[in-house]
């Protein structure tokens, strides 16, 4: 029997274990999403407690306490910081089998050296432990990004933020970098007429420039991304419920903006419509500059109203979509390729029913120019566990060439969320090991250990090229 999460954790074979503390455990981390706060960067903040660091933002231990009957005043609620790390530790000990029983300790080893159980019996400690190291320099957000070995974030930004932060950031002596990644969700959002033509307004007052038809707006969006790729962006990023890929004509989109500017109603076709044409503009932005364009389909958000209204959007009331997406994605992808206008890509999927789909579809758009230009992404979301990585790697392994895969991210809002990239190192490593003991692949070590340090690292190092 082994020990709870030791050297060997989820490695089930020796040549697992070879082949992870040989080729994986120490390559550097290149996080090509996430959700940091750029300011916290960029201002190297020192948190003050575990829970400011660790709870606050992350919908992941939020959903979970609310499954174990925590009030939400212990939750985003006006509680104290140690009342709700509290909770969370009344929490845990009932999370086993949820992959953030896993993350839980894990974070507490590799950042803390903590290497006790969390639980109601141990809370106090752990808390008092954890906090006072936080308050050390050597604790501060940069370090903390260091302790992982990462080398590069890139962080999800509007097209109307100022990117100060990262301005202020680049011109520092640092270990890693950070990148903007250019999400322009809210540019395309005609949901709600109301708060688009708010969106439209500050756009307009951003870029100092009158926005009153759609040539224009197109104007104001593109000097945004101009702005971000002189700000070393290099990356866009769309979370969509689905690809749009409707039929239109420039006289019809116009005259939808028109509508909207005014104040007035579309129909579900005229919102679409718009939502295609904007994607597409997007996406040829985006090959003229060789980004990398990246898609998270398949998440249905807000889903509890009465909540939303509570605690706010991305608070853990999100959930798998079941939408079509295979005919859509397809037009999207062919439009972009038939007129020479695809970037690199990648497509995450949030839908495991549609991962067969998603992998061949990106293998219709590969053309030998770049090796794995069209990229089935990492397991998202509610699948970044160890059965939906695992289902994704053997999905890709299937259908395409995993050695060509970018690997891991966080998706994250927390600085403790790092050793994510271990976990999925460890399964990969495990999958390798198991399939040359069993003799479905050869014991080449050499080079099977090169292919996962490719996937670990090099491949999205090659793939991203950031500077």
């Amino acid at each position: 029997m082994k020990n709870f999460l030791d050297d060997n954790f989820l490695l089930k074979t020796k040549t697992a274990e070879t082949l992870y503390h040989n080729y994986a455990k120490s390559l550097p981390i290149i996080d090509y999403h996430n959700h940091l706060i750029p300011q916290q960067v960029a201002e190297n903040l020192q948190f003050d407690n575990i829970t400011q660091v660790w709870l606050n933002g992350d919908h992941y231990k939020w959903r979970a306490m609310r499954a174990n009957g925590i009030s939400e005043h212990y939750i985003t609620g006006n509680a104290s910081d140690k009342e709700k790390f509290l909770k969370w530790a009344e929490t845990v000990p009932y999370t086993m089998r949820n992959p953030l029983y896993h993350w839980t300790h894990l974070e507490l080893q590799r950042y803390f050296d903590i290497h006790e159980i969390l639980s109601p019996a141990t809370a106090e400690k752990i808390y008092e432990e954890a906090s006072a190291k936080l308050r050390l320099p050597e604790y501060n957000v940069r370090a903390l990004l260091e302790k992982m070995r990462v080398e590069v974030i890139c962080t999800t930004d509007d097209p109307i933020d100022s990117l100060e932060y990262h301005q202020t950031f680049s011109k520092e002596e640092s270990t890693f970098k950070m990148y903007p990644a250019f999400r322009p969700d809210k540019a395309m959002q005609v949901d709600d007429i109301e708060s688009f033509n708010q969106y439209v307004d500050t756009l307009a007052q951003v870029t100092k420039l009158e926005i009153d038809n759609f040539s224009n707006y197109l104007q104001a969006l593109k000097a945004r991304h101009d702005f971000f790729a002189e700000n070393g962006c290099s990356v866009s990023d769309h979370g969509l419920e689905r690809i749009y890929a409707e039929d239109y004509t420039e006289q019809e989109i116009a005259d939808i903006f028109l509508k909207i500017r005014g104040q007035q109603d579309i129909s579900v076709r005229e919102n679409h419509q718009f939502k295609s044409a904007m994607l597409v503009c997007f996406a040829q932005w985006d090959h003229e500059k060789g980004w990398v364009q990246q898609y998270h389909l398949g998440a249905l958000r807000n889903n509890n109203s009465r909540m939303l209204g509570i605690s706010g959007a991305d608070a853990g009331f999100d959930s798998i979509g079941d939408f079509s997406q295979a005919k859509a994605l397809s037009k999207f992808l062919n439009r972009l390729d038939a007129g020479d206008q695809l970037t690199k890509t990648i497509i995450y999927n949030l839908n495991p029913a549609d991962n067969e789909m998603i992998a061949t579809m990106v293998g219709n758009f590969n053309d030998g120019t770049i090796a794995g230009k069209v990229q089935f992404g990492s397991a998202w979301w509610f699948l970044d566990q160890k059965d939906g990585m695992t289902k994704q790697i053997n999905t890709l392994s299937n259908m395409g060439l995993l050695s060509r895969f970018v690997g891991m991210l966080t998706d994250s809002r927390s600085f403790l969320s790092f050793p994510r990239h271990e976990y999925f190192r460890r399964l990969l490593c495990d999958l390798f090991g198991e399939d040359i003991e069993q003799g479905e692949l050869p014991n080449k070590l050499d080079w099977i250990g090169k292919v996962i340090s490719d996937i670990c690292y090099h491949n999205a190092k090659d793939y991203f090229k950031f500077k």
